[in-house]
């Protein structure tokens, strides 16, 4: 007779366990290592998606078991690598090492905030990290906030807060109007639709040369606004914008919605780490005057994805926005009670994300923050001077930050073309991992550079390199 094996008794099995562990570390320590100090950079071997899918598909039908550190290896090898050099992509992390370990405990705990006894230590430290955030930022003593999924969920969050703070009655919210940089990240437009607010209702206030909110034209836009019925309740605020990099001036900011007495909320997801700068804070200038801002752990504070500060001046927010009626997780259903996440959240399962910011804080205090910061923005600005310096290149805008837009122009050819064949010949190459954007109608080479490592002699070779493809094709 055939014995059926006990798969639940391997798979929680201390000795299995042990087994993989130093295998997968080990990995991760020479891949780390690797990518740190190779002269070439290799960050993406791009499989089209139908390439992609159909290896996934044929290891998933295989009737053979799969070893973990296999499966592991085969997963790193199909997939971008963040901490190369080369990476200068999108704004995602290159995480601390440490962060695989405090992944690790997080995932076995399973932990959550939702109510007090199933995070006790993480709502914990929410609340430290939050009141220390608070007042790096210059927010009033006895400032709230929490940690939501990602700058998406925090952007949403805020505006919830700032509708059932402004005390508008129900039946007027067919006329909540927010109005939002031109440049505001589409997730603050996707998060007014979620709440009800008409397309119409969505205004765009016209940016500068500088890609910057025009402080010039808040009061007419107001006022145009107000001639139509319409009720403004917030205006948002950018630090920075997503595409180019650029900072509103938060200042200008404030002063309109003191006046009109409007909730002012800034979306700091990437830039408003600069708070632990010295160097780049007066970018944020301002922003002490917020009702709300959010700030992504994820991107310039170098952890996994998703965690997101979410931030209330102190006195500016009603309590219970969200007025959760759960008798199961709480029989006070009223009080403010900050152990319990999930009476001021969108979220009701939240994992303990806060573990990874604050053990880098106690290890490496607010100083890692510092130097991340001024060593990315720098970078940022030395690669722009670089592009300056080159005859067949031109910048979209001198850049504020670590995002800077670019392109090879050739005279006779359309230089979007060109441009977006250097993209795809990047891609294909597999060195750099660059992306693109529109800036004014035209294509542009765009990078953000979020690895601290990624030095002048590797962005010189990237610019090389594209001088390489675009010559190809002339």
């Amino acid at each position: 007779m055939k014995t059926t094996e006990n798969l639940i008794s391997k798979a929680y099995s201390p000795e299995e366990f042990q087994k993989d562990v130093p295998k997968l570390m080990g990995m991760i320590t020479k891949e780390l290592e690797s990518s740190l100090t190779r002269e070439v950079p290799e960050t993406i071997k791009r499989l089209s998606p139908e390439e992609q899918l159909r290896l996934w598909q044929e290891d998933f039908s295989s009737p053979v078991r799969a070893d973990l550190p296999a499966l592991m290896e085969k997963v790193m090898l199909h997939s971008v690598n963040f901490h190369s050099k080369g990476y200068v992509g999108h704004q995602v992390a290159v995480t601390l090492p440490i962060t695989a370990l405090t992944s690790a405990m997080m995932a076995y705990m399973n932990n959550c905030t939702t109510v007090y006894e199933l995070g006790m230590a993480g709502n914990a430290m929410e609340k430290v990290v939050i009141s220390h955030l608070a007042e790096k930022f210059g927010y009033n003593k006895g400032a709230t906030g929490f940690v939501a999924s990602g700058g998406s969920m925090g952007n949403l969050t805020a505006l919830v807060t700032a509708r059932t703070s402004s005390g508008i009655e129900e039946k007027d919210y067919h006329r909540l109007a927010v109005m939002v940089s031109g440049e505001a990240h589409y997730s603050v437009e996707r998060a007014a639709k979620i709440m009800g607010i008409r397309s119409e209702n969505i205004i765009r206030v016209s940016v500068g040369d500088d890609f910057g909110i025009r402080p010039e034209v808040l009061e007419s836009t107001y006022q145009q606004a107000v001639s139509e019925g319409k009720i403004v309740f917030c205006v948002v605020g950018c630090a920075c914008t997503t595409s180019v990099g650029a900072f509103d001036n938060l200042e200008a900011v404030a002063d309109f919605a003191e006046r009109h007495q409007i909730w002012f909320h800034v979306d700091g997801a990437h830039g408003g780490a600069v708070i632990f700068s010295e160097k780049y804070k007066h970018l944020i200038k301002g922003i002490e005057r917020s009702d709300s801002l959010i700030v992504d752990f994820h991107k310039m504070m170098m952890t996994p994805p998703l965690s997101t500060a979410i931030i209330y001046n102190a006195g500016n927010r009603k309590v219970n926005e969200f007025s959760p009626k759960a008798a199961y997780l709480w029989q006070d259903q009223l009080s403010e009670e900050w152990w319990n996440s999930a009476k001021h959240t969108l979220e009701c399962t939240k994992p303990i994300t806060i573990l990874h910011t604050y053990a880098i804080m106690r290890l490496y205090g607010d100083e890692i923050y510092q130097q991340n910061v001024d060593m990315l923005f720098d970078m940022g600005k030395q690669f722009a001077e670089m592009i300056k310096a080159e005859r067949n290149m031109e910048l979209a805008l001198e850049p504020k930050s670590n995002i800077v837009c670019f392109r090879y122009i050739t005279e006779g050819a359309d230089a979007d073309e060109v441009n977006k064949k250097i993209a795809q010949k990047l891609l294909e190459d597999g060195s750099y991992y660059v992306v693109s954007t529109t800036v004014r109608g035209k294509f542009y080479l765009r990078i953000t550079i979020m690895n601290p490592f990624t030095d002048k002699t590797c962005i010189a070779n990237l610019i090389a390199k594209i001088k390489e493809f675009a010559e190809e094709q002339e």
